[in-house]
């Protein structure tokens, strides 16, 4: 940071900073809000489908829309022609972006003029993505590319207590999971309780705790993600393998670990995200540091490559791109439409093949 002095917020006034620098926010926040949580089997939730908005709009399934060249290009569509995929979470999704056109996607579908369909989904881990694939693959005829972008979902999570652990790793909502699952176990014997201890019960359920990173053991958190991580690249190989498809993981940037210094803008809007955190954002504090970022990179990269799939750091790409020092970021981990198109560029030139080349 360049040292500029910011009023202290309160998380009100930091919302309403965070909605007055990126309007775009304020349907992304309707668009995932917990009290519309749309809860499924096998992956415990997706996004709300046939969304609406100016920001972001949904098909069928909950799969945001790629919008290139005047057309729209659905998952939940029936495709007979080749198709190639961006996975990953809320960055692949577009988070931060002012429109369906301005994703990762919907750029890659315009640069190379192929059809590339946004198969990500936000909050998601790595087992999560590639069950989210089991469920909706018969739906592609002839796969060509694909591409994880992703990495950093697994390593915030890795953050909450041990005590929500389950026998599959960290995951999203593991705390209101086990919370509620817990209060059915419980609900037989509470109808035996008096009145008032109910009431009492009731509104102790209400309260939710806040959790934090601190504490957590960095080289155990790392070894913890890249194993994950090869469990799910190896599996995604198996998947791909009768599509002849390429397979690529590149890992999404953060912006301790891609940047030194920040535009003015980028520091009005951090200051102001930083100031009204919820339990995910308050998972970042063991990640932030540029210390830990070469550690996990090798760890990523190393599993990669023991598995024969490229490996790419889009934290290093943006360093060295005629964009990096712009004002790309609009959060800790997500980027607005200029950022995006500048991603969508560099995976273009830099990872795939030039297009229309067999994969």
């Amino acid at each position: 940071m360049s040292g500029k002095k910011h009023k202290e917020l309160t998380h009100d006034e930091a919302l309403q900073e965070v909605y007055r620098l990126t309007p775009q926010i304020i349907d992304i926040d309707d668009f995932l809000a917990p009290a519309k949580m749309r809860w499924l089997p096998y992956t415990m939730f997706f996004q709300h489908k046939n969304y609406r908005s100016k920001t972001i709009n949904t098909d069928d399934l909950g799969f945001r829309l790629t919008t290139a060249h005047g057309k729209e290009h659905r998952v939940s569509d029936v495709h007979e022609e080749p198709v190639n995929l961006l996975v990953g979470s809320s960055t692949a999704m577009g988070t931060g972006s002012c429109s369906d056109a301005f994703t990762i996607a919907s750029r890659l579908a315009h640069h190379r003029r192929e059809v590339w369909l946004n198969f990500a989904a936000r909050a998601y881990n790595s087992t999560q993505e590639i069950i989210l694939f089991l469920m909706h693959m018969h739906r592609f005829k002839k796969i060509n590319k694909v591409i994880i972008l992703s990495g950093m979902n697994n390593f915030v999570l890795e953050g909450l207590p041990e005590s929500l652990r389950s026998d599959h790793g960290q995951y999203y909502y593991s705390y209101e999971y086990i919370h509620y699952m817990s209060m059915y176990n419980e609900e037989q014997g509470r109808k035996k309780q008096s009145l008032m201890q109910r009431l009492s019960n009731a509104i102790n359920d209400r309260s939710e705790p806040i959790f934090t990173d601190e504490g957590v053991d960095s080289a155990t958190r790392i070894q913890r993600c890249a194993d994950a991580t090869a469990r799910a690249l190896a599996q995604w190989k198996a998947l791909l393998a009768p599509h002849g498809a390429s397979l690529d993981f590149v890992l999404q940037p953060l912006t301790t670990w891609t940047k030194t210094e920040f535009t003015p803008e980028e520091e009005d809007i951090i200051h102001a995200t930083d100031s009204c955190p919820n339990n995910f954002w308050r998972l970042f504090g063991g990640i932030l540091g540029r210390e830990v970022y070469p550690r996990y990179r090798s760890a990523l990269e190393s599993a990669c490559t023991g598995l024969g799939i490229p490996f790419y750091d889009l934290n290093e790409m943006i360093r060295a791109s005629d964009f990096g020092k712009d004002y790309i970021f609009v959060d800790r981990m997500h980027l607005n439409d200029h950022g995006y198109d500048g991603v969508a560029r560099l995976l273009d030139k830099q990872v795939l093949p030039p297009a229309g080349a067999r994969s």
